[in-house]
Formats: C-alpha cells, structure tokens, sequence
C-alpha cells in the first residue's frame, strides 16, 4: 500500500534526475545508450571525463574508468552496486521494439507487467556492455495485484 505524501516533508521527490555510470568500455556504452535507446548527447566536459545523455526527462551521466571522476579500476560485474534503473518508455510496440533490441544482439524474456512509479505496466530488462541492467517500462496497464 503507497504512504501517502507527506506535505511539509523538506525533501519532495518528483522524478528520477540522473544516474552516473563507470565506463570500462566507454564507446560500447555510449553506442549502446545513444543507438539501442535513442538517447542523446547533452553535455560534456571532457576535463572531468563527464558525458551526460538524455534520457527523456531525466540524465544518464558516463564516466570512463581513467577519467578524473571515473576512478582507475573497472566496475566489477560481481560486485555490482546497483540492481538495475528503470527508463520509462511511452507507448511502446512491444514487437518493434523486440525486434529492435534482437538487431543489437541483446537478449531479454517477454514483457512482463511490473509496478513502478506510475503504476502496473509492461517492461523488459537488458543488460548494457558495463553490465548494468537496464528496464524498459511502458506506461500503466490498470490496476493489477
């Protein structure tokens, strides 16, 4: 059951603003980022070794493993620290979209209805080359249990 939102909180979350990710194989990932998923490139600031992309409302900063803000050891696959982050995606063609995701060689079961920030919807996961796994997630579907 949602707590509802608590009014004089100081801290009121509205949405997912970003997230940063370590790049072992840096142009792989920003392949996978800007080709499979049709983000963009916003900003860069290559003293920092920062390359933020858009994700729709929201930002998917890469950091190349080297750079000053990328550290000097590579995420380890078997440590990972995050489970997975969602994309909201709108009104997906789930077929195209699978055959889209099979051009890049990635492999994902059916969608799935999943619950997520706007409610019960479809989603797929995939991994990207950093072995970061990502969820697609269509709008909701309706009330589901």
């Amino acid at each position: 059951m949602a707590t509802p939102p608590r009014p004089h909180h100081p801290v009121r979350i509205v949405g997912l603003d970003h997230v940063v990710l370590r790049c072992a194989s840096f142009e792989a990932t920003m392949a996978f980022y800007v080709d499979v998923l049709g983000c963009t490139l916003e900003r860069e600031l290559p003293e920092l070794g920062l390359h933020q992309l858009r994700a729709g409302s929201a930002l998917i900063d890469l950091v190349p493993v080297g750079g000053k803000l990328g550290g000097t050891e590579p995420p380890d696959p078997e440590r990972a620290n995050m489970a997975h982050f969602c994309l909201r995606i709108d009104a997906p063609d789930w077929n195209a979209l699978a055959a889209h995701l099979r051009g890049h060689d990635l492999e994902f079961d059916p969608p799935d209805t999943r619950y997520g920030a706007d409610g019960h919807g479809l989603s797929v996961y995939i991994t990207d080359p950093e072995g970061n796994v990502v969820e697609l997630k269509g709008g909701p579907d309706g009330p589901a249990d």
